[in-house]
């Protein structure tokens, strides 16, 4: 019973560091991809996923070498960061679930006016122009703002509005999932170090 539940717990806790490796992978190679096709030309966007998938990739590591030789001071430190992770991840999933259509298109506003590059991406996608209004005069990168000598392009703001709320419902959604992982990780981590390992000697300590 013993070795059943040591070997259960480790070979439970690889599995979800696997998971976690795989998942931070993708997120690298997105990030590498959208900017090798284009498609995200802002550096700062590239880098803050690729900042998030190695974070990821680095502690999921930690977790699994931790695991692999029921190392206490790496499961120590995977449990308190992985612990750290959850809070932030719960609380930034409960914000985005929460968000009414007022303060959306006050964050997408935001985000609009920080970056030159990313406004150019959205044209591009979106195939509009402006956050709220345009001018025929001014510069655009949309296709309809080209199309024409008197160009008609809807504005962003109308477009961004109509899947802001189906994007934040999917990012908390998932994010909460996540969440949960995260937590069933520390508690799972947490009962494999203190599980002794059978093959060691009886009178050894954790």
């Amino acid at each position: 019973m013993a070795c059943g539940g040591y070997v259960c717990a480790k070979n439970a806790l690889c599995a979800l560091n696997i998971l976690y490796c795989m998942v931070s992978l993708l997120l690298i190679g997105a990030a590498a991809w959208g900017k090798w096709l284009g498609m995200v030309s802002s550096i700062r966007v590239v880098a803050a996923v690729l900042g998030v998938g190695a974070f990821l990739f680095l502690v999921a590591l930690m977790g699994l070498c931790g695991a692999l030789g029921h190392h206490q001071v790496l499961l120590f430190f995977y449990m308190s960061i992985l612990f750290v992770v959850f809070v932030l991840q719960f609380s930034v999933s409960c914000a985005c679930l929460a968000l009414n259509r007022g303060q959306q298109n006050h964050l997408l506003e935001v985000g609009w006016n920080k970056s030159e590059a990313t406004q150019e991406d959205v044209e591009k996608t979106l195939n509009c122009c402006g956050f709220s209004s345009f001018s025929a005069n001014g510069s655009c990168a949309a296709t309809c703002f080209h199309s024409s000598p008197s160009p008609s392009c809807p504005t962003c703001s109308s477009i961004m509005q109509e899947y802001a709320g189906k994007v934040l419902r999917f990012v908390g959604g998932a994010g909460l999932f996540f969440s949960f992982t995260e937590i069933f990780g520390v508690w799972l981590a947490r009962r494999y170090r203190n599980t002794k390992d059978p093959r060691s000697n009886p009178g050894a300590f954790l």
